[in-house]
């Protein structure tokens, strides 16, 4: 499993909301599902409503997201 951050925007109504999420997925594949499907179900956007503008692999020690310090607290 790697760590990946991902910044873009989503349409929430009329407007388009910017975000940046930090999330530990398999591959960049598997990252872009886990960030459409999370904002689908936390928001109720529509995965065309999402644009990711960009997505990285990033150490995870640069992350302060609960779930990456979590999923990386032994190594």
């Amino acid at each position: 499993m790697k760590a990946y951050r991902a910044i873009g925007t989503f349409r929430k109504g009329r407007n388009k909301q910017e975000f940046t999420i930090d999330i530990v997925a398999e591959d960049e594949g598997d990252a872009e599902h886990r960030i459409l499907s999370n904002f689908g179900s936390r928001h109720g956007a529509p995965r065309r409503n999402i644009d990711i503008i960009s997505l990285e692999e990033i150490n995870p020690s640069e992350s302060n997201a609960p779930i990456v310090v979590s999923h990386f607290r032994d190594n």
